[in-house]
């Protein structure tokens, strides 16, 4: 019995870090903080076109640059 899958679709846009031929470093904090929420949450793959290699990459440069204080851990929102 074959289960039933939701039709996923393809992403479009190449990896930002592909194209530009390099790899995230925590020094661009600016780059990096573009892969953040609004709550300082790293976004996933499928709403920043990241490719799997530099997602995970990505993931540890922001946490990185997180523990030397040049982006948030997390964002007070105003009510």
């Amino acid at each position: 019995m074959a289960k039933d899958r939701k039709k996923t679709k393809k992403r479009s846009h190449q990896c930002y870090f592909c194209q530009q031929g390099e790899v995230p470093y925590w020094r661009h904090y600016q780059v990096l903080a573009r892969y953040l929420s609004p709550r300082a949450r790293i976004l996933p793959r499928a709403k920043t076109g990241v490719c799997a290699k530099h997602q995970r990459r990505l993931a540890e440069a922001i946490k990185h640059a997180r523990h030397l204080a040049l982006l948030p851990f997390v964002t007070r929102l105003s009510r």
